[in-house]
């Protein structure tokens, strides 16, 4: 085995410092994530399902990021190849300023609106009423989060995976202590139930993002430019960034939206199926984490390549992590499905509940190796060669004509059950996988980004 992993170094190697460093931050956040609901869960399933329909705004804000800095990510890694500081850090700056404009909104439409939001959801008052004092304070997290998003997405880009796994994780683990204190009142605190789980998360948060800059400009790290460097690019720079983040940008929002849908199925379905939903999400990010640091491995390093001007090494790799992903996530997916009792029965939840979020497993083991492909070959490889709008097109079109139609076909005209309404709406993920194979074997995916951006800059 050392053997072959030494004649493969080439690719083990990101994996090793790349990939599970963030398989690692994956784990500890969704680990840490399935205690949070737990803990919100003996509350009560409503409890259970307003923290839920709360956090769908940071869903769709969080993807609208991930977007915008898979953006920063995508020229950061081209740039890198080339040790270009000056550029990665404009690029950082066109990053932050966006990235903090539409954060405040997502905090302004929060915090002043928030029945009107959970009521595109629900209209159960309940769940209403307690998913309004989630979201009215953990609007406050919104800004400061896309700060420390961008700052994470360029030290990932540029090599120093483990140093935003560490900050990160650190406040993961304040979140945990103090979503339990705020939300039970424990040593002295306050019981504040669901509105204790937003505002722990709030000041984690701010804990993130402080531990994070301390540590970039102390050490003096590639992000830790000057405010003269982050706006010192050009209407010209900008609008050539765009030209590829936008794509990416839409691909996540309307993905964000399109999963919305869903959420809004389920949630007409019942408050059981909501709370069951909700759980099994939770356990999907488990099942995961390991593919979201392939993904991101690949894009990094599929970046660098083509950067340094390796086209066929960034075509080689890309078939690696192809095979690699969903070999992996075959084992992966079985395990959790014979897990999948034991783990069910740390919620407080109705039997109703606990059968949904079963049975949704159950199909879910047997679609993880197209959601993995698929994860992988949009995020990573068409990402990481700058082919954005395809991704667009592969990712939103076939989300939005297929599985949304037939969720909704599904779970309110023909009343299937939660179970049968998630493998029709994942059927996508085949249609997907046919049409992402044929683009990788093109090779039409690859994309130099960096020579224009380069010359606008320099004039």
């Amino acid at each position: 085995m050392k053997q072959f992993i030494a004649r493969n170094r080439d690719f083990f190697g990101p994996i090793f410092t790349i990939a599970l460093p963030l398989a690692l931050q994956n784990l500890i956040s969704a680990s840490l994530n399935m205690i949070d609901v737990i803990i919100v869960g003996q509350l009560g399933q409503t409890a259970i399902a307003a923290v839920g329909l709360g956090n769908q705004v940071f869903f769709i804000l969080n993807l609208l990021l991930f977007g915008l800095n898979s953006g920063i990510a995508i020229f950061t890694a081209q740039f890198w190849g080339q040790r270009d500081v000056t550029n990665i850090r404009r690029v950082l700056g066109v990053g932050l300023l966006t990235g903090v404009v539409i954060s405040f909104l997502f905090s302004l439409i929060s915090w002043l609106f928030p029945d009107a939001v959970l009521s595109l959801y629900t209209n159960d008052p309940a769940v209403i009423l307690r998913g309004s004092e989630f979201l009215r304070v953990i609007a406050f997290s919104y800004v400061v989060n896309a700060v420390s998003f961008g700052y994470a997405f360029v030290l990932r880009s540029t090599g120093k995976v483990m140093l935003p796994v560490k900050i990160s994780s650190a406040a993961l683990i304040i979140n945990t202590i103090l979503n339990y204190l705020l939300i039970y009142g424990k040593f002295g605190f306050p019981r504040l139930e669901v509105a204790g789980s937003a505002l722990a998360t709030v000041i984690a948060r701010i804990v993130e993002l402080v531990l994070m800059l301390g540590i970039v400009y102390g050490k003096n790290l590639v992000p830790a430019a000057k405010l003269r460097e982050l706006l010192d690019f050009s209407a010209a720079f900008a609008k050539q960034f765009f030209k590829t983040t936008v794509p990416v940008i839409l691909n996540e929002s309307l993905w964000a939206l399109g999963i919305t849908m869903f959420t809004v199925v389920y949630a007409h379905m019942g408050t059981a199926v909501v709370a069951g939903v909700n759980i099994f999400s939770t356990i999907e990010r488990m099942a995961f984490v390991l593919f979201f640091g392939l993904a991101q491995a690949c894009a990094v390093t599929v970046g660098h390549d083509i950067g340094a001007g390796r086209e066929s090494s960034a075509f080689t790799r890309a078939k690696q992590y192809s095979l690699v992903g969903p070999a992996v996530s075959l084992l992966i997916g079985w395990s959790l499905v014979l897990a999948g009792r034991p783990i069910l029965g740390l919620f407080r939840i109705s039997a109703e509940a606990s059968e949904v979020a079963g049975q949704i497993l159950l199909v879910f083991a047997w679609v993880l190796p197209f959601k993995v492909f698929n994860l992988i070959n949009i995020v990573g490889i068409l990402r990481g060669g700058g082919d954005t709008r395809f991704s667009l097109f592969l990712d939103i079109g076939v989300l939005w004509l297929v599985a949304v139609p037939l969720s909704f076909l599904a779970g309110l005209v023909w009343h299937f059950p939660p179970h049968l309404v998630y493998l029709l709406a994942a059927s996508e993920e085949v249609v997907k996988f046919i049409l992402g194979i044929q683009r990788v074997l093109s090779r039409k995916w690859i994309n130099n980004l960096t020579h224009s951006m380069r010359t606008i800059a320099e004039k």
